[in-house]
């Protein structure tokens, strides 16, 4: 990124803290955006020589310190009582983007960036109280189990998430590959919570996939914007290239975003020279463009996005639709416009802070936080790509009248069993419709939805979803390069 006419290197945090992703922060020392910050000869900003609290403010702090300490009914543990005080100070910003770090959390942070890790691979933000799924990463246990962004997590194996940090829950979904992870969700649009049980996995690094399709039309997915995520992005789009291909798909669907710099280096040869790829803006309200030092492409892209792509993500896919003025297809996407910057050197100790230095905006200076990038190009997936995973709680039949009902249905509609109602009450019709998948599936013809077909409905309909050909979306996006080819 260029501020004030000279080249930085700045790697800025844009996604929100996860349960699964984490990705490393640094900062150069010569950053400073007009402000006094004194250098500590380390790798991120440093802050103000003053601290700005007055000796009454560090007598009054100290004080509490020494009473709790001294008179409490049970002896506190010290660094638990450090740490709160740092996450009270932090809470108190109402910033679900501003967090602290201790020593272990911050050693996971600063690991997960370039290695493999062990986790369900979904984001989580902290929400108004509530621990919001911001995106399962594609292909991931979480994304497999039927997880879906703005899923609200209520319970990790029975423990309720409720007072807790955002680290602490992030530290109870997380977990050694093989263990379970059984989770209270509650989903909007339906009444009662359902359970899902991830299975914790290993997450590659690998975050890029690029394949060639029909027409000569490439398609790069990106699953999250790490390290490595550029060099390999300008891989597959040079091998791509030189397959003679004659437009691409970018797909950020469900991914929770990542570097800065990285989304930057990637949407740069796009963007032709002295063009704005975005705009970011301080606390003093100041804009800094980042210029492209591209060149600009000759062949039509378009963009896939959903309400699972976030912060980095949206940063493409506005400056695509506003720098180069591609299509974007698919669902309004997640709304976050707000960059965080770790303060790890600054901390001493391998602790971190986190927080929210700058906003981001638009090529043409629109702010996107909770409003999302608006698609070009609105098109939302079949009705049961959003059906929720059967809690399996009791045995479905005739009669019964729920959320589990109606979602069976949505899924008995996707694989070809139409139950002809999608309400929620289970009739006749419903009853037929489980009957015969019973039938094809060699299983007991009752009629009922006990474990046993509930699990193989869920393993039928997840199949129907990863199959492209009913990705309607991805359609779309290939019909518009299609369309803009003459095909």
């Amino acid at each position: 990124m260029q501020f004030k006419g000279r080249t930085v290197i700045v790697f800025v945090l844009l996604a929100m803290f996860a349960s699964s992703i984490v990705t490393l922060t640094i900062v150069d020392p010569s950053f400073t955006w007009g402000q006094k910050e004194q250098s500590t000869g380390g790798s991120a900003t440093s802050v103000s020589a003053s601290s700005g609290l007055s000796s009454k403010d560090l007598s009054k702090i100290a004080t509490t310190f020494q009473l709790i300490e001294s008179k409490y009914l049970k002896q506190p543990d010290h660094d638990q009582l450090v740490n709160g005080a740092i996450n009270g100070m932090l809470e108190s910003l109402e910033d679900p983007f501003s967090v602290y770090m201790d020593q272990k959390e911050a050693k996971q942070f600063d690991e997960s960036i370039t290695s493999s890790f062990q986790g369900i691979g979904a984001e989580v933000s902290l929400e108004d109280g509530k621990f919001v799924i911001v995106s399962p990463i594609k292909g991931s246990p979480a994304e497999k189990a039927g997880i879906q962004s703005k899923d609200v997590v209520l319970s990790v194996n029975g423990d309720k998430l409720d007072g807790l940090t955002l680290n602490q829950a992030v530290m109870k979904i997380r977990g050694p590959k093989g263990t379970q992870a059984k989770l209270d969700l509650l989903r909007q649009g339906t009444g009662d919570p359902v359970q899902v049980i991830v299975v914790r996995d290993n997450i590659d690094v690998e975050t890029v996939y690029g394949e060639m399709m029909q027409d000569q039309i490439g398609k790069i997915e990106i699953r999250q914007f790490s390290s490595n995520t550029a060099v390999r992005f300008a891989e597959e789009l040079k091998n791509l290239e030189a397959k003679g291909m004659k437009g691409l798909v970018i797909d950020v669907r469900n991914d929770p975003g990542g570097l800065l710099n990285v989304v930057v280096d990637i949407v740069n040869p796009f963007v032709k020279s002295g063009a704005s790829i975005l705009q970011v803006e301080n606390r003093d309200g100041k804009r800094e463009p980042t210029p492209s030092t591209g060149k600009g492409k000759n062949y039509p892209v378009t963009v896939l996005i959903n309400k699972g792509s976030a912060s980095a993500s949206e940063i493409l896919a506005g400056a695509f639709q506003e720098a180069v003025g591609s299509k974007i297809v698919g669902e309004t996407s997640y709304g976050k416009g707000t960059v965080q910057v770790t303060f790890e050197k600054e901390m001493g100790d391998g602790s971190n802070i986190k927080m929210t230095v700058y906003k981001w905006l638009t090529p043409n200076g629109n702010w996107i936080h909770k409003k999302g990038i608006t698609p070009d190009i609105l098109i939302e997936q079949p009705a049961y790509f959003k059906a929720a995973p059967l809690t399996k709680k009791d045995v479905l039949k005739l009669d019964n009248n729920s959320d589990d009902v109606k979602n069976l249905q949505l899924m008995l509609a996707g694989i070809g069993f139409n139950p002809e109602r999608t309400d929620g009450y289970f009739n006749d019709k419903t009853a037929l419709a489980v009957k015969a998948f019973q039938r094809t599936n060699d299983l007991p013809v009752t009629g009922e939805v006990d474990t046993d077909t509930a699990a193989k409905i869920e393993k039928a309909i997840l199949a129907q979803i990863r199959d492209p050909k009913n990705d309607s979306q991805l359609k779309a996006a290939v019909f518009q390069i299609q369309k803009q080819l003459g095909k």
